[in-house]
C-alpha cells in the first residue's frame, strides 16, 4: 500500500530547535501509513528574486517545490521571530507564490515560540493566499515552547501533549 508522503519544514535554522523536536514528534506519533520528510534547508534557498522567478530558478528552489508538489500533504512547525515569520520560511514561501503547488493541498500549520501570536497570523494569511486548504482544527499556536519541550525533544507539559495529539488526528483525517 502506497504511503501518504508528508513534507515537515521547520520554519527555524537552529539546530535541533524545538520546532524541529515537534516535527519529529509527529513524525514518531503519526500512523504508519504516513511517511514524513523533514526539510531542514531552508537557509540553502537563495533570498526571492523575481527577476530569477521563471521557467528556469535556482535549483534549491526547484528542488523545494518539487519536494512540495510531490507531497500529499506539508506540516509547517515554525517560531516567531520579533512579532514575524522567520525571514528563512517567508523567503521560501515568496518562490511558491507564482506556482499553484500549495493550492488545495492539505495542510497542518503550527506556531511554537515564546509568543507566536502574530507570527501565526502571518503565517495563516500567506497559507491563504497561496490557496492551501487547513482547517482551524489543522493549525496551533503553542505559546511558551521552551518550557514545554526538553533537550531530548520529549513534550513535558500534558496539555501541550493533549493539543499536539488532537493536531496529529484531526491532521490525518484530511487524507481519508
Amino acid at each position: 500500500m502506497k504511503k501518504t508522503k508528508i513534507l515537515a519544514i521547520t520554519g527555524s535554522t537552529r539546530k535541533n530547535s524545538s520546532n524541529f523536536k515537534i516535527l519529529k514528534y509527529i513524525s514518531d506519533n503519526i500512523k504508519t501509513e504516513f511517511e514524513v520528510e523533514i526539510f531542514e534547508d531552508l537557509t540553502e534557498i537563495p533570498h526571492f528574486n523575481p527577476d530569477l522567478d521563471n521557467e528556469n530558478p535556482p535549483n534549491m528552489v526547484t528542488f523545494f517545490r518539487n519536494k512540495i508538489n510531490e507531497a500529499d500533504g506539508v506540516l509547517i512547525c515554525t517560531p516567531e521571530y520579533v512579532f514575524s515569520l522567520p525571514g528563512s520560511l517567508k523567503n521560501a514561501l515568496e518562490w511558491c507564490v507564482s506556482t499553484t503547488i500549495f493550492s488545495n493541498k492539505n495542510i497542518g500549520l503550527i506556531t511554537a515560540s515564546a509568543s507566536g501570536e502574530m507570527g501565526h497570523k502571518q503565517l495563516l494569511l500567506i497559507m491563504k493566499t497561496l490557496e492551501a486548504k487547513f482547517l482551524d482544527n489543522t493549525q496551533l499556536l503553542i505559546q511558551g515552547i521552551r518550557g514545554k519541550i526538553n533537550e531530548e525533544g520529549k513534550i513535558i507539559n500534558e496539555e501541550t501533549e493533549s493539543e499536539l495529539q488532537d493536531f496529529i488526528c484531526n491532521f490525518e483525517s484530511q487524507f481519508n
